[in-house]
């Protein structure tokens, strides 16, 4: 039986619970929070900081997934006919959510920010030893991560919505359909209730850990408008996290050196791996946005275009890790305990990666 290390949970301190990619996500985030205080150096610098973040770590943090599955599941046939396989069907998801914009973009982009939510606030949940837990996790970290924005920058973050749905042809929102005092309220709520659970089950480091999180993310979101706080949150945060996740399962082995040696290491490890998507996805960019300007109706319909190009891959990549990469932590109810490991079913992933040989991983 193969099996996926985790921090000890109960008893663990702060320190044990954190690896070396959330410290220095924390550390980013908590210094773009810090340079609000300097306004005539915060554009010039975050601007082209978060520019080169969200192409190098944005972009790139899904152009391995067609490396994931032969990780987790028995892959037949050759590379290039596993490829084509997962290649049409990643696309033929992504056209299938294209037809739904067109059709009922509405619906389409409630979904959208729905699946976003959760994608984000289950990437963020550590393992718990109840499945229930764990859901609750998931679910408030991402509604908490929609209702901090529409709280502390309501009219910017309808103004940003109704971009979306003025290039998808859908009515725009209404301010006063807004409740986002109420719903902070309940997300903080819930959080209350977790925090208990887990004072209860006396998990000290977790506990500081996820307060420490919703008090970095409230300071976040309150200094930055949106776009610039959900910006940074995805590049230094989500997408961070999940290459460094990924790359070990993708082949990488940790050398004799210091931590921060080891973290760019593996960040080069997977942009190796992840170069030739990343630039397939770079060109079709560029190219929507050579043909755009000629049609699209306003100048804040630029951000919807990106967004819905990006709700496209959205569906397939969060599928891929909800129901592959994360299926141990809601398919079985793992047995944790001091020092014990997170049993995974049989066919889970060694941390070599060395089921990717045959299909480009190396």
């Amino acid at each position: 039986m193969r099996f996926l290390s985790l921090p000890p949970l109960p008893g663990g301190s702060l320190f044990t619970c954190l690896s070396w990619g959330q410290a220095c996500s924390y550390a980013l985030v908590a210094a773009c929070c810090l340079l609000v205080r300097f306004p005539a150096y915060a554009t010039t610098v975050l601007g082209p900081v978060l520019l080169v973040g969200l192409l190098g770590l944005g972009v790139a943090h899904g152009a391995c997934d067609q490396l994931v599955w032969p990780v987790y599941r028995p892959v037949r046939g050759s590379r290039w006919v596993y490829q084509v396989r997962f290649g049409l069907g990643y696309l033929g998801l992504a056209g299938g959510v294209g037809l739904v914009w067109w059709q009922w973009p509405g619906v389409a982009a409630v979904f959208f920010f729905g699946l976003t939510a959760w994608h984000w606030g289950s990437a963020d949940a550590p393992a718990y030893p109840q499945r229930g837990i764990w859901l609750a996790h998931s679910l408030l970290r991402g509604v908490l991560l929609l209702a901090l924005p529409a709280y502390f920058w309501p009219a910017e973050t309808v103004g940003h919505v109704n971009g979306l749905l003025l290039l998808t042809g859908a009515p725009p929102a209404q301010l006063d359909s807004y409740a986002p005092g109420g719903l902070l309220g309940l997300v903080l709520a819930g959080h209350l209730g977790l925090w208990a659970y887990l004072g209860w089950q006396r998990l000290p480091g977790r506990w500081l850990r996820d307060v420490g999180e919703v008090c970095l993310l409230a300071c976040l979101f309150s200094s930055w408008p949106p776009l610039l706080a959900l910006g940074v949150y995805f590049v230094f945060w989500h997408s961070l996290q999940h290459i460094l996740r990924l790359a070990p399962l993708l082949g990488y082995a940790a050398g004799p050196s210091r931590l921060g040696a080891r973290g760019r290491r593996k960040l080069l490890f997977f942009a190796r791996r992840a170069w030739p998507m990343l630039a397939a996805s770079l060109v079709l960019l560029a190219g929507a946005h050579a043909l755009g300007g000629t049609w699209l109706p306003a100048q804040n319909a630029w951000l919807g275009l990106v967004v819905l190009a990006a709700s496209v891959v959205t569906v397939p990549h969060a599928l891929l890790v909800t129901l592959v990469m994360d299926a141990p932590k809601w398919r079985a109810r793992p047995y944790l305990a001091a020092g014990n490991p997170l049993v995974l079913p049989a066919g889970q992933p060694p941390e070599s990666g060395t089921a990717l040989q045959a299909y480009g991983g190396r």
